[in-house]
């Protein structure tokens, strides 16, 4: 009999709504994934404003893991970014309560929630290129480097709950029209609505971020993003073709690493790098060895465990 070889995929989406209990929510997608679907690997954060889903598994799973959780919010759309994989990029499925979907320190009141204005990817190059527009990098410090737009201002966080007092700094004229960008548009969309709050009006954003850009943008050799784009899982980053990018991780910081960066005698894989050296407690480094040597023991012994890679190539 011939082996199917599994047709894996990731998606990821989020969506601002009321949650009136996320705990029964959470509850009721742990119940359906484990009778449900085989193989799957993400996280899902639920708060009371709402879902933000990035999962990896097989189509087949995915699909009606989509169609549950979209009937349990009694929503019909949602803006679904799917990339084809060879390799799941994350080690385990979890759904986490939260407070907020994303960290800002601020909790949308869902009711009066205004988000800016979304600009689509094919439309993003001539509306930032306008003078009058001021473009802004809605990621963190360690994001902006491996991949930008040009021109972009940083507004230098180390994390997103920085955002608010880093924009302040940045003293920008409430009448003046902001664009802003991030991964795959949430942060934007959270940072839009705090703008709103405090009386901006001319906010506009990239729709889906930069994930949704570059798919739309994969046969644009004239496309003006520059570099790759940090994602949030084993991947580290992706390339302007959505395939996995050139870089590496520190499993110590989750910080991405060049080639380079691998020589420094500081760097200890699984353990630290350069940039998070000092930084790193005893007890911590102590931990992170221990799961490198277990890891190492069980690949030694060809034994499965929660870092072990599930591919496209596997057969079921």
């Amino acid at each position: 009999m011939m082996k199917k070889k599994l047709q894996l995929q990731i998606y990821s989406f989020y969506r601002f709504t009321k949650i009136a209990n996320k705990e029964k929510l959470k509850s009721q997608i742990e119940s359906f994934v484990k009778n449900r679907c085989q193989i799957l690997r993400g996280t899902i954060l639920v708060a009371n404003e709402g879902i933000n889903v990035s999962i990896s598994g097989k189509s087949s799973d995915l699909k009606i893991l989509l169609s549950y959780i979209k009937k349990l919010l009694r929503i019909r759309k949602c803006n679904l970014k799917i990339n084809d994989i060879d390799l799941l990029p994350f080690n385990r499925f979890k759904v986490r309560l939260k407070k907020e979907i994303v960290s800002l320190g601020y909790e949308v009141p869902i009711t009066k929630a205004q988000s800016g204005k979304f600009i689509c990817p094919s439309e993003w190059d001539q509306f930032i290129l306008n003078n009058n527009v001021l473009l802004i990098d809605a990621r963190n410090n360690y994001e902006i480097p491996i991949g930008k737009f040009k021109n972009s201002i940083n507004p230098e966080t180390k994390t997103f709950r920085e955002f608010p007092s880093q924009f302040k700094k940045l003293k920008i004229n409430k009448e003046k029209k902001i664009a802003m960008y991030c991964t795959g548009g949430i942060r934007c969309e959270k940072a839009s609505m705090y703008l709103n709050s405090i009386g901006y009006k001319n906010i506009f954003q990239l729709d889906g971020g930069i994930l949704n850009y570059l798919k739309n943008n994969i046969k644009n050799k004239e496309s003006i993003w520059k570099g790759e784009c940090f994602v949030f899982d084993n991947r580290v980053s992706v390339d302007k073709s959505l395939k996995e990018g050139s870089y590496l991780q520190c499993f110590g910081c989750r910080r991405p690493l060049s080639s380079d960066d691998t020589k420094s005698k500081r760097y200890k894989k699984g353990i630290c790098c350069d940039n998070c050296y000092n930084e790193r407690t005893e007890q911590q480094i102590f931990r992170s060895v221990s799961r490198q040597k277990q890891i190492k023991i069980a690949n030694s012994n060809k034994n499965t465990h929660t870092f072990s890679d599930i591919k496209s190539s596997d057969f079921i």
